[in-house]
């Protein structure tokens, strides 16, 4: 059996809000370069999901305003 204590989880967003606060001084112009180029990566999986919720959310609109477009109801 593992004695170790799990590590705790982080909350949403506080890796962004550490990531925010960090000494910028440190890193050479390449490791700058590096580091723009992984959030470039991360800002393209996040408008990947918000497309993929979107199109969910729209689908979801035109199953349940069946309704709606029936002029007799």
């Amino acid at each position: 059996m593992n004695d170790e204590p799990a590590e705790p989880r982080t909350g949403r967003g506080q890796i962004l809000s550490v990531l925010g606060r960090e000494d910028l001084e440190l890193y050479s112009a390449e490791e700058l370069s590096e580091r723009i180029a992984s959030l470039r990566v991360e800002i393209s999986r996040i408008e990947a999901q918000m497309a993929k919720k979107a199109n969910v959310r729209s689908s979801a609109d035109a199953l349940f305003s069946f309704k709606s477009d029936d002029p007799s109801a």
